[in-house]
């Protein structure tokens, strides 16, 4: 419901203002997923829906330096301890003139990257489906790397931060083309061609002019056919039969260091070394020697179940980055990374309550860097739509960080944030 009233209705200040219910106008029907449907009609339809958070962080518990593994102090980049209106993202989608033509535009600003150049970004995408088998998507899109860029946000137990070696592994946001569909009841597929590994922040005189980033994923869900709202994590939804998913990621492409996106871009995706130093940055071994070029290649396997509210799943990692193009010298001629992160949660009050627990490790060639998270989810109103988080982590030399993250790059120590989240 929709009650017209003075814009002063916004003041604290304001005299309270009664409403009949003789007066109020339905200008709109709330439905799950779809947000606020504006229009509707033989032509078509507008939703329009939100999502938004406010982050408490404090990252004092972190150390202030840390040692590379090259012998190198550095200084953590900006140990914070602030509130944050921290995302906006403000969508609108629908149909137009025939159901299988669809469309999705959003909005979406980062508080934290005020003054950055990508802290806002207006993208979207077009959609037609020809079949249940091949559903074909033209426009801005993640890149199917991993569980967490193949759609499945916000679906996540932990609110917009990943857990580390997803972080330090996966590609980003980009603009391409992908076909993705259900060829069997419970096994689905989806391709992607795109312009680089992450395209938000970085304009088109700075690509390649090579559209030679790929990326695939297929996935199965034998017991149920299904694994809840975009196949994400947690059990909100109480299964009451065993669900079951396994899936299989791969991902290559030739990257260029002057595509990359700036390091507080949000949403992007460096490629970094196990000890968080970039690879593309002036002198990443400290031997004078810069990389321009590389090829990326990713695999990522994952499993999981939810039963009775409970859920566990875990994925692994097997990075290598080769195919150096380098002015100067540099002391290696390929990077091989794996890694694996551990998840699982229960509501112990059914609808209302989840705790979790997160682990992440990496094997790297430059160090072995862990991180252990402890945190629950809070529903007021028993509906998914609105939560409060509340986590707590532990850095162990973590290789990821940035000014849209909670975590820091060589962060040591404990870090502590209380998400409010708003998303329909």
């Amino acid at each position: 419901m929709f009650i017209p009233m003075p814009s002063s209705v916004g003041s604290p200040y304001s005299p309270k203002i009664l409403v009949d219910d003789s007066q109020r106008t339905e200008w709109g029907k709330y439905e799950p997923g779809k947000g606020f449907v504006l229009v509707r009609g033989e032509h078509g339809e507008l939703g329009a829906g939100v999502y938004a958070y406010a982050r408490y962080l404090n990252q004092k518990g972190l150390d202030p330096t840390y040692v590379d593994s090259f012998g190198r102090t550095k200084n953590l980049q900006d140990v914070r301890q602030d509130l944050q209106f921290q995302k906006l993202s403000w969508n609108f989608k629908g149909w137009l003139f025939d159901p299988n033509f669809r469309y999705y535009f959003f909005f979406w600003t980062s508080n934290p990257q005020m003054g950055e150049g990508a802290q806002v970004v207006l993208g979207g995408y077009f959609q037609y489906r020809f079949s249940d088998k091949a559903i074909v998507t033209v426009g801005v899109m993640p890149l199917p790397t991993t569980r967490t860029t193949n759609y499945t946000f916000p679906n996540w137990l932990r609110n917009d931060n990943r857990i580390m070696a997803d972080e330090f592994f996966r590609g980003s946001y980009s603009t391409g083309i992908d076909i993705q569909g259900e060829v069997l009841k419970g096994l689905k597929y989806r391709f992607a061609l795109a312009n680089n590994l992450a395209q938000l922040g970085v304009s088109s005189q700075e690509l390649d002019a090579k559209f030679n980033t790929m990326s695939g994923a297929i996935w199965w869900m034998p017991t149920t056919g299904e694994f809840g709202p975009a196949a994400g994590m947690g059990d909100f939804e109480d299964h009451q039969e065993l669900a079951t998913l396994v899936g299989a990621h791969y991902t290559r492409s030739r990257e260029d260091a002057q595509g990359q996106p700036d390091i507080d871009d949000f949403e992007n995706s460096q490629i970094r070394l196990s000890d968080g130093t970039l690879l593309f940055s002036p002198d990443p071994f400290g031997t004078g020697g810069k990389v321009q070029k590389a090829t990326y290649q990713m695999v990522a396997l994952n499993a999981g179940l939810k039963y009775h509210g409970f859920h566990l799943e875990g994925e692994y990692y097997f990075r290598k980055v080769n195919d150096l193009q380098v002015i100067g010298t540099i002391p290696v001629t390929r990077l091989k990374d794996n890694g694996f992160s551990l998840q699982a949660s229960a509501m112990v009050l059914p609808r209302v309550l989840q705790p979790y627990v997160t682990y992440s490790k990496i094997f790297g060639e430059y160090g072995d860097p862990t991180e252990l998270g402890i945190g629950m989810n809070i529903y007021p109103f028993r509906r998914k739509e609105m939560r409060f988080n509340v986590q707590a982590l532990k850095l162990d030399h973590s290789p990821i960080g940035g000014s849209s993250l909670v975590a820091q790059v060589g962060g040591d120590g404990w870090v502590f944030n209380t998400d409010w989240i708003v998303n329909f």
